[in-house]
C-alpha cells in the first residue's frame, strides 16, 4: 500500500537579516530579529542515520547546537552541552547539534563528536538550508524551540546549565514563556554565502525557462506526468509555482524525488535524486518568489504523459487474474496460478508491470513452476521470476548478456499483496514480458537471493529497535544490485561487505527507509564479493506512538507478511564469477546451508552458541543443543545443523532462491 504523507508547511520560509553588530561582554550578538517558526527539515546524521525536526512534535522542546568541527568554542562547551543532555533528555527534551559549515565531513564529525565525549546526534547541514532558515549565524548558537508550534523561543548562548537555554527550557517546562529570548554568541560566525545581496539578486534571475524546467523535467516528470504515479502532473509554469511551497518542503525534508540511498555512501544507475546545486537551486529560486522569467515554457509546450507500455510494446502480456479487494479486512497473500503460454522455451531480458489500483497492490511475485508440481502451492516449488511489482519498482531490465531462461510448458506462479484501503475495488494487473530474439543466447546468469531474518522482535514502545542478519558467500561473486525492504515500522537499512579478514565495507546505507517506495539499487559498477565474505544487513525499526505510521506502537512485532507486521528482508542480484549459462553451479546450495547461523549468529564467528539461539526454532534446539555439537566447541556449525534442516524439509526460512537463468 502506498502512504502519502503531507506536512502541511508552517508560517512563512525564515529569511532573517542581519541588521548589525552589537557589542556586548566582548561578544557577537546574533540577530535581533524576533524568535520566529522553524518550518520541518530532514537530515541525515553524521553517523548515517537520518533526524525529522517534527518526529519530535510530542517533546516539550528541541535544543539545535550550532557545531562546526576544530570550534575552540565547542570545544569549551563540551561540560555545558553535556549537562544540557543529562537534566533534560530524561525529562523529554531533544538536544541535538547542527552542522552548518558546509564543509566538515561527516567522518571528520563523528571522529571529533567521539573525541570529545559528545553524545548528542550530529545533523550535518551540507546544504545549509536548515541552518539558513533558522538565522543561524554562529558556532555555538543555541535555538530552544517550542513544538507545540514550532516557533524558536530562544537564541543565543547555551549558558552555564541554570542561565541561557538552559532557563529557557525550565520556562517551557513550567508552561511559561522564557523571560530572556535573545543573548550574545561569542563562536565563529558561520558563512552562508547564499544570503549576501549579490545572492538574493542572482536568484531572482534564475531562469525557469533553463534552469528550473529542465530539473523538473530530468528528475520529476517520469512521475509527474499526465497517468504517471503521482497525484498530480508538473505541467507548466502555472502548476510548478502553485506548488512551490510543497516543492520546498519536500526538499528540505528530502522527501522528494523519492530516492533513499545516502549520496555518500556507493554510486548507482539511475539515480533519481537531485544534486546539492539542484536542490539549492531550486529552494533558492522558490524563495525568491518562484519567478516566471523569460523563454519558453517547455513543460507546458510538450505534453508529457505516462506510456502505456514504458519498456515499448511486450513480446507477451500476461494477463494475472483479476481480484475484489474488500474496502476493509485483512487480506491472505494470493498465490494464483496460470498456465504458461510458452510453447517454447525462451530467454527473457526485462518486465515491465502495470496495475490498476496501485493503492491497494502491495507488491507482486512470481515464478516458474515444473509441469506436475503447481499443486504443492505457495513458493516452494518455484524458479526463476516471471516479472513483478512493487511501487516505485515496476519494470526490471537485465544487463547487457544476462537473461532469464523460461521453459515451455509447466505453470507460473503469482503471489499478491492487495492491502484494503477504505473503497472495495476490482484490482486487475498485467505483466509485460521483453524476451531475447529466437535463437539468441546470453552468455552470463544471474541468481538473486535474500538476507533474511525471521526472528524479528521488535519490542513495544521502542524508537530505535536494531536486528541484524548476513548471508555467507562461499565463492568469489559480482553484486549488482540490492532491494530493501521492512514495513511500516522500518526506518533505516544498510548493507556492509564483511571480508575474511574481519574488515568491513559499507556499500548501501538507507537513512531514511520510506515504506512507499521499494527502490532496487543498481550498483554503476558490479562489487567483487571476494570467497568467504559476508554480506551484513542491518534494520533499525521504530515501534513507537512518534511513528506515524505505526498500526500499534502497543504491540511486540514480529515477522509476519501483513504491513501491519514486519519484515527484514534485503534482496541481492549477482552472479557468481566462474559460471556461465551454460556451465552453471551449485554455490547456491553451499550459500542456503549458512542461511540459518546467518539470523542468530551475533558475533559473526560462523557459528551459533546457545545464547544466541531465537525463536520457536531456538527454543526447539536449545534442549538438543549438547547433543547436535559434535566437535563440542560450544558452537553449531552448518554441517551440525544439518540434521534441524533435513527435519524441517529444506532450508531455513525464507523464500527460495531465484535462478535467473536456467534450463
Amino acid at each position: 500500500m502506498r502512504r502519502v504523507m503531507i506536512v502541511p508547511t508552517l508560517g512563512l520560509a525564515l529569511s532573517m537579516s542581519l541588521i548589525g553588530a552589537i557589542q556586548a561582554i566582548g561578544a557577537q550578538a546574533v540577530s535581533t530579529a524576533a524568535p520566529s517558526q522553524v518550518d520541518n527539515f530532514r537530515l541525515v546524521t553524521a553517523t548515517g542515520h537520518s533526524e525529522d525536526l517534527y518526529r519530535y512534535h510530542d517533546a516539550p522542546a528541541v535544543v539545535l547546537v550550532m557545531y562546526q568541527v576544530a570550534s575552540p568554542e565547542i570545544r569549551k562547551l563540551v561540560p555545558a552541552l553535556e549537562q544540557i543532555n543529562a537534566t533534560y533528555t530524561p525529562k523529554g527534551v531533544k538536544v541535538m547539534m547542527l552542522n552548518s559549515s558546509g564543509k566538515d565531513t561527516r567522518a571528520a564529525a563523528l571522529a571529533e563528536a567521539t573525541r570529545l565525549g559528545l553524545t548528542q546526534p550530529i545533523l550535518m547541514d551540507e546544504n545549509q538550508l536548515a541552518g539558513d532558515q533558522l538565522g543561524a549565524e554562529r558556532v555555538s548558537e543555541a535555538f530552544v524551540i517550542d513544538p507545540r508550534t514550532w516557533r524558536i523561543v530562544y537564541r543565543g548562548a547555551l549558558g552555564d546549565g541554570k542561565t541561557g537555554a538552559a532557563s529557557a527550557l525550565d520556562a517551557l517546562l513550567a508552561g511559561k514563556a522564557p523571560a530572556v529570548t535573545q543573548t550574545p554568541v561569542t563562536g565563529a560566525k558561520i558563512s552562508f554565502p547564499n544570503r549576501s545581496a549579490e545572492a538574493k539578486a542572482a536568484a531572482e534571475k534564475i531562469s525557469y525557462s533553463h534552469t528550473i524546467a529542465p530539473i523538473i523535467e530530468t528528475k520529476c516528470i517520469a512521475c509527474h506526468e499526465q497517468g504517471g504515479i503521482a497525484p498530480f502532473a508538473l505541467d507548466g509554469y502555472a502548476k510548478v509555482k502553485g506548488f512551490a511551497p510543497m516543492i520546498r518542503e519536500t526538499l528540505r525534508t528530502g522527501r522528494m524525488p523519492p530516492w533513499d540511498a545516502d549520496p555518500k555512501v556507493g554510486h548507482f544507475k539511475e539515480d533519481k535524486s537531485l544534486s546539492p546545486e539542484q536542490i539549492k537551486t531550486m529552494v533558492r529560486w522558490i524563495e525568491a518568489g518562484a519567478p516566471r522569467g523569460d523563454g519558453p515554457d517547455r513543460l507546458a509546450q510538450v505534453r508529457h504523459v505516462a506510456p502505456e507500455w514504458p519498456l515499448g510494446k511486450p513480446d507477451l502480456v500476461i494477463e494475472i487474474p483479476s481480484y475484489k479487494i474488500p474496502a476493509s479486512g485483512v487480506v491472505d497473500y494470493q498465490y494464483p496460478v496460470m498456465t504458461n503460454p510458452l510453447t517454447e522455451g525462451r530467454w527473457l531480458k526485462a518486465s515491465t508491470a502495470r496495475v490498476q489500483q496501485r493503492q491497494a497492490v502491495h507488491h507482486i511475485l512470481s515464478g516458474y513452476i515444473p509441469a506436475g508440481q503447481s499443486k504443492l502451492g505457495g513458493m516452494t516449488t518455484w524458479g526463476g521470476s516471471i516479472g513483478g511489482y512493487t511501487v516505485g519498482m515496476e519494470s526490471i531490465v537485465q544487463p547487457a548478456g544476462i537473461g532469464s531462461y523460461i521453459p515451455a510448458g509447466g505453470s507460473i506462479g503469482y503471489q499478491l499483496h492487495y492491502t484494503p484501503f477504505g473503497k472495495e475495488v476490482l484490482s486487475t494487473q498485467q505483466i509485460g514480458l521483453y524476451f531475447y530474439k529466437p535463437g539468441e543466447t546470453p552468455e552470463l546468469m544471474m541468481r538473486e537471493n535474500v538476507i533474511v531474518n525471521q526472528f524479528i522482535k521488535i519490542p513495544a514502545n521502542t524508537e530505535a529497535h536494531k536486528e541484524v542478519s548476513y548471508l555467507d558467500f562461499p565463492h568469489e561473486a559480482l553484486l549488482y544490485s540490492a532491494v530493501v525492504h521492512a514495513h511500516y515500522r522500518g526506518t533505516y537499512s544498510d548493507l556492509k561487505i564483511r571480508y575474511p579478514d574481519g574488515s568491513e565495507k559499507q556499500i548501501l546505507n538507507v537513512p531514511h527507509y520510506d515504506f512507499n517506495w521499494q527502490r532496487m539499487y543498481e550498483f554503476a559498477e558490479p562489487i567483487k564479493v571476494p570467497a568467504g565474505s559476508k554480506l551484513v544487513a542491518t534494520y533499525i525499526y521504530d515501534n513507537s506512538k512518534r511513528n506515524a505510521a505505526n498500526p500499534d506502537p502497543n504491540k511486540e512485532v514480529v515477522w509476519g507478511d501483513q504491513s501491519f507486521e514486519e519484515m527484514f528482508y534485503t534482496q541481492l542480484r549477482y552472479r557468481w564469477i566462474d559460471e556461465t549459462a551454460a556451465k552453471q553451479t551449485a554455490y547456491d546450495d553451499d550459500m542456503l546451508k549458512t542461511r540459518l547461523i546467518g539470523m542468530m549468529d551475533s558475533n559473526f564467528d560462523g557459528k551459533i552458541q546457545k545464547n544466541e539461539l531465537r525463536g520457536p526454532l531456538g527454543d526447539a534446539i536449545r534442549p538438543h543443543f549438547e547433543q547436535l555439537d559434535l566437535n563440542k566447541d560450544g558452537g553449531l556449525e552448518a554441517k551440525e545443523l544439518e540434521p534441524v534442516m533435513k527435519m524441517l524439509g529444506g532450508p531455513p526460512p525464507g523464500p527460495p532462491p531465484a535462478k535467473v537463468a536456467s534450463r
